[in-house]
């Protein structure tokens, strides 16, 4: 049954992908604004989040909002726990600011929805230029964050595996240290539910927390990353014990 309704999921997303993008892209050739844009991705990424619930039976838990910048001008790098391809969906659905991803370009090469993202005032960058690469996320993230838009990382760079830990990559931190912002992390266990490497989903709740601000003032790249490493692995066994006593004892 799991299998099945991961299908129609699949299937619904496919279908609505399709006419959103176009009009997405439609917009951006008439002048649409990139206010106007973002809010049209915004709509379809909800559309797929809200659809889990009855299609799939997957629902997100969210704590720690009250944790997040109430001044609009105020910019923030989101460093997330990255299990399954949910939130990538989730993020932008549920923050009260527009979010840029950080992303490899080879995403706009898929039909429609890399279309469509290609066209947000995202960061896109080709990982084979290294320091070439970083420098552009540092410069264009700065130019971003200054406008109040919020950029959000995944600093295991993949996705992890339930019980799992990544190594976690400082850019997130050097771009908040660079850009004068906090980071705030960010704990996610989609992969009870939705798990990487596997199609079927499974039925239950995606708790999401969202972590107190973590200022970069004074702080270097890997003292301000391991700071927000430890409060997301924390947070991690806080949320899902059962998975990481099983990797415990493997």
């Amino acid at each position: 049954m799991s299998f099945i309704r991961s299908v129609l999921h699949l299937l619904w997303m496919s279908i609505t992908v399709v006419p959103y993008s176009l009009a997405l892209l439609v917009v951006r050739l008439m002048g649409g604004s990139k206010q106007r844009l973002y809010r049209m991705a915004r709509a379809w990424l909800a559309l797929a989040v809200h659809s889990a619930r009855p299609m799939l039976g997957i629902r997100p838990n969210i704590i720690g909002m009250d944790n997040l910048p109430t001044d609009p001008k105020q910019g923030v790098v989101l460093l997330c726990k990255h299990q399954s391809t949910y939130e990538t969906f989730l993020m932008p659905a549920i923050m009260p600011r527009p979010l840029a991803y950080v992303f490899k370009k080879e995403l706009l090469k898929i039909p429609f929805f890399g279309w469509a993202i290609g066209s947000l005032d995202m960061i896109h960058i080709d990982r084979s230029q290294g320091s070439r690469a970083f420098a552009k996320v540092l410069q264009q993230g700065r130019r971003l964050l200054s406008q109040g838009t919020w950029v959000i990382m995944f600093p295991e760079g993949t996705r992890i595996a339930r019980g799992e830990v990544g190594q976690y990559k400082s850019g997130g931190a050097r771009l908040a240290i660079t850009a004068g912002v906090p980071v705030v992390p960010i704990a996610v266990t989609s992969a009870r539910v939705w798990p990487r490497n596997r199609f079927a989903k499974t039925p239950g709740v995606v708790d999401v927390s969202i972590g107190p601000q973590i200022s970069s003032e004074g702080l270097t790249q890997d003292e301000l990353m391991r700071l927000a490493q430890e409060w997301i692995e924390k947070e991690m066994r806080r949320l899902d014990p059962e998975a990481y006593a099983a990797s415990t004892d493997r």
